[in-house]
């Protein structure tokens, strides 16, 4: 049995044990609302709004998702959201690639130059009236383009893919390629892309959870409910339980009052099963993304 060689100090061992207990302080901090969310949204909604059920579920019931999933609106959403989702993210991986290829060879005249073009726009925006006006007057409202085309490309994720692309690929396959008649669109297609998988992993993870999340461009772009993404369908029955749980008369009699007052704890707990709802197909992607995310980000990070 080898021992180490290096004698740990009574001070080494102080340290060890604080970062001992930090890391399971953080890990309680961050685990503690996911346990207590899950719990909420399966346990008896008068047990989750006084306070009884504190972290582990009591009187199971799945009324919540029963009427959460009972909406059709719901599987409509979900059906758009993928849609978007897929779609948006094909796009921005189609423009995002390409161009920060294109800035990362030594041989691109005026490649400075339009990295700083591209930067200036992290910081200058011509705000929302005049974009919304632009997606009016290319006939893009109400339309599908109006939620991918205006986020296709972020300057963001353009620095980082140039980065790994920089630190990753060898100039000098690349000139050997070149040099055997490779052009340079066999060359990105045929030997960049192969080796850049965990940049691309990050770059997909990146866009595709921005467009599962947005519902921004969809509450000022689109009016037709039936072309909602997931997440304005689930604001909008937040909204719609609210306010019909708090809608109680004065002339009220004790049953309907009752009645009301059951609907407005099952609503409680149905903010619950969204957040569920919303986050389970993100959730359930990211462990095959993460190595990839992980490598991708610590290479693409090096150099600037």
């Amino acid at each position: 049995m080898q021992t180490s060689l290096i004698k740990e100090t009574r001070g080494d061992k102080l340290f060890l044990g604080f970062v001992y207990f930090f890391l399971f302080l953080a890990l309680v901090v961050v685990l503690y609302p996911l346990i207590y969310i899950v719990s909420a949204s399966i346990s008896n909604p008068h047990m989750v709004n006084s306070g009884e059920m504190w972290l582990l579920p009591k009187g199971i019931t799945l009324e919540g998702y029963k009427t959460l999933l009972g909406n059709n609106s719901i599987w409509r959403g979900y059906a758009n959201t993928i849609y978007y989702t897929v779609l948006g993210t094909s796009i921005n991986l189609i423009v995002t690639l390409p161009c920060a290829y294109a800035l990362s060879r030594d041989d691109f005249y005026g490649r400075r130059a339009f990295t700083n073009f591209m930067i200036v726009t992290m910081f200058l925006s011509g705000g929302l009236i005049p974009s919304y006006l632009l997606i009016r007057s290319l006939g893009m409202l109400n339309t599908v383009w109006a939620l991918v085309i205006p986020g296709a490309v972020s300057v963001y994720n353009v620095v980082v893919t140039r980065t790994f692309f920089q630190s990753t690929i060898p100039r000098e396959m690349e000139e050997a390629a070149i040099v055997d008649g490779c052009s340079d669109f066999r060359l990105f297609m045929q030997i960049v892309l192969p080796l850049s998988t965990p940049i691309i992993a990050v770059m997909a993870l990146f866009y595709g959870v921005g467009h599962w999340n947005s519902f921004f461009s969809a509450l000022i772009y689109l009016s037709d409910k039936s072309m909602y993404p997931l997440q304005m369908v689930l604001r909008e029955i937040l909204i719609l339980q609210d306010m019909s749980s708090n809608t109680v008369g004065s002339n009220v009699t004790a049953e309907v009052a009752n009645m009301l007052y059951s609907k407005q704890q099952l609503a409680a707990v149905i903010k619950y099963g969204v957040m569920i709802v919303s986050s389970l197909p993100v959730i359930m992607v990211y462990p095959f993304l993460q190595k990839y995310f992980v490598k991708g980000m610590m290479v693409g990070s090096i150099k600037g």
